[in-house]
């Protein structure tokens, strides 16, 4: 069986502050390839410290985790931000496009300042993201400005830009709160396609609608975490 891409172990994350604040508690998660999953919980109960540590944004106090079978608590920052920009792909709540940029400039930027890429020169960048575009239906788009695009349309272009360098992990931070409901289903039908191409996909959420086309559900409250 091949190796999960998520392995937490016993994780936990605790602030300095005075009193420490301990934002996980002991948190232990598998998440295999194809898999979907969803973790819910209210505002506070650690979803965005468990955000930061999955996307190697930060790192625990104690506890290991392991990403593609690395352990990734004992790297350096210049190793995790390396390991960071070939396995991950981010999508936010905002979809953070420059306007000045056509939607396939956009793209190519993920390259541009992905770190350990400057070296592969510009050669195939753009066949590249036409290719990421083309997979979430936006071949059409290509050369429009992001405010041409409609709010779900721009969204499918951020999850392009993750997809650049064909990351093993899309982790995806509230993707529709900006979205109507008819744009929420189009991203929604895109992440079940991505997922059943092979991709695995975490998405942090808030919202029913969303967690509930997920294969998994894990809810997070206090800092602790358990599987639905």
């Amino acid at each position: 069986m091949p190796e999960p891409v998520i392995v937490l172990d016993a994780v936990s994350k605790e602030f300095p502050t005075d009193p420490p604040v301990r934002a996980l508690s002991d948190v232990s998660l598998a998440v295999h390839q194809s898999d979907y999953v969803a973790i819910i919980g209210p505002s506070g109960s650690g979803k965005s410290t468990l955000l930061n540590v999955l996307g190697l944004l930060d790192t625990p106090s104690s506890g290991s985790y392991l990403l593609d079978g690395i352990e990734t608590t004992v790297l350096r920052d210049g190793e995790r931000t390396r390991l960071r920009g070939s396995r991950i792909g981010f999508v936010f709540q905002s979809f953070h496009l420059l306007s000045h940029r056509s939607v396939a400039e956009n793209v190519m930027l993920a390259e541009v300042y992905r770190s350990g890429t400057a070296e592969n020169g510009r050669k195939g960048r753009r066949a590249r993201a036409l290719a990421a575009l083309d997979r979430v239906g936006l071949s059409h788009r290509v050369d429009f400005p992001p405010d041409r695009l409609s709010g779900g349309e721009r969204q499918r272009a951020a999850i392009a830009r993750a997809l650049m360098g064909g990351p093993s992990l899309l982790l995806c931070d509230e993707p529709t709160g900006n979205l109507d409901s008819h744009n929420t289903d189009a991203v929604l039908a895109l992440f079940d396609d991505l997922r059943d191409q092979g991709l695995t996909i975490v998405v942090i959420t808030h919202e029913t609608q969303v967690s509930g086309r997920a294969k998994r559900r894990v809810r997070i409250t206090d800092g602790l975490l358990v599987e639905e």
